[in-house]
């Protein structure tokens, strides 16, 4: 049986444990300097840095995206205003004064690198990045996430991200299952986007 994260739930169960075993460790030493454990703990599902690579595809990485960011949706899992089944036991153990520390951590390293799978694929994907798609009323997303897709504090880094967790989240906004988004924004822009058109740009911004 397979859930959230596109991996099987016994093994999501050891990945869990092993995040809150070692969040809980990092609590203790947090002020002796305990960024490289707590890192450890996201290890397991989000990888890092040439982990990153083999990180399971439904989870973001996190390297190289902005701290403001990052707190911002720590800080909304913590109250409730995004949910998953798999961060919530990870979020129970979190501190709140670990939060500030962890996203400038995170912040701070190399952006992580995806790959294109499928280039005729990608190429629509650019063109509706760049162009959007005015017979809908779709707006390109570089007005936000800018032309690298680098992002900035309001908004986030979206290049290299993998195919599968960018598909999940932009149907999410699609659907309304996720309504964190600034000003509805994105719910307004995915409401407007086909399947195919979100596997599109889902394909261009994994190898940007």
């Amino acid at each position: 049986m397979h859930c959230e994260g596109g991996i099987t739930v016994r093994k999501l169960g050891r990945l869990v444990g092993l995040a809150v075993w070692l969040l809980a460790i990092a609590t203790t030493s947090w002020a002796q300097g305990a960024g490289p454990l707590t890192e450890a703990a996201c290890v397991p599902c989000h990888g890092v840095g040439t982990a990153a690579a083999q990180a399971a595809p439904n989870f973001p990485r996190l390297d190289g995206q902005h701290a403001a960011y990052l707190e911002k949706q720590l800080r909304e899992y913590i109250a409730g205003k995004r949910k998953s089944q798999i961060m919530a036991p990870v979020i129970a153990a979190l501190k709140k004064q670990q939060i500030s520390g962890m996203a400038k951590h995170f912040a701070s390293q190399p952006p992580a690198r995806g790959a294109v799978q499928n280039q005729q694929l990608a190429a629509t994907g650019k063109a509706l990045y760049e162009e959007g798609n005015r017979a809908t009323g779709v707006p390109g997303c570089v007005g936000c996430h800018l032309p690298d897709g680098a992002g900035h504090e309001r908004y986030p880094r979206l290049a290299g991200q993998p195919q599968a967790y960018l598909v999940q989240q932009l149907t999410e906004f699609k659907t309304g299952t996720r309504s964190n988004d600034r000003a509805h924004v994105m719910r307004a822009v995915a409401g407007r986007l086909t399947d195919e058109e979100i596997k599109a740009v889902a394909e261009y911004l994994a190898g940007m």
